[in-house]
């Protein structure tokens, strides 16, 4: 289980590291996740999934999971330091982006000029037998939240979710 401070340190390192070209840091955007995923009434697991979705940008996880991409990255750190759940959300954020891309014509327009930039090199729209395999897992839904949290984590003036209530998350989680 990560400290308090440990916890703190690792968000406070998100702070300045530029988010893609995005008008927000990685930090803002972390928090502004959360809040969103705490707005719709999201369980701790799925709101610990919403903070840490990008961790793996995070200095010290993409330094130890070097070359992997930051949804593979944040989830192998998910699996130490979260649920099996919340580390699935993580893993899947990318793909739910294709997903709803594939099955939601009007999404792709919903999408800032950094993300669907990025949708391309993460395969674009999936397949009809991707969709099928992605919706055959139980926490789909989830993944599906989380993107859809993550879309609207982008505004400099948007509310956070304070580190108090993230850590009284994490704690509820993993005692």
């Amino acid at each position: 289980m990560l400290s308090r401070d440990e916890l703190v340190d690792l968000f406070e390192g998100l702070a300045g590291l530029p988010y893609g070209g995005e008008v927000v840091d990685q930090r803002t955007h972390a928090l502004q996740t959360a809040a969103q995923a705490v707005a719709a009434g999201a369980d701790d697991e799925i709101v610990l999934a919403a903070a840490f979705h990008d961790v793996g940008r995070a200095r010290p996880v993409a330094e130890r999971h070097r070359g992997m991409p930051h949804e593979l990255a944040g989830a192998a750190y998910a699996r130490d330091h979260l649920t099996a759940r919340s580390a699935w959300a993580i893993e899947q954020h990318v793909a739910a982006k294709r997903y709803l891309v594939a099955v939601d014509p009007a999404y792709h327009d919903t999408l800032s000029p950094v993300s669907v930039r990025s949708l391309r090199v993460q395969g674009g729209p999936m397949s009809r037998e991707e969709v099928a395999t992605f919706e055959s897992h139980p926490w789909s839904g989830d993944a599906i939240s989380l993107r859809r949290w993550d879309d609207l984590a982008k505004d400099p003036q948007g509310p956070v979710l304070p580190m108090d209530d993230l850590i009284a998350a994490y704690e509820r989680v993993m005692r």
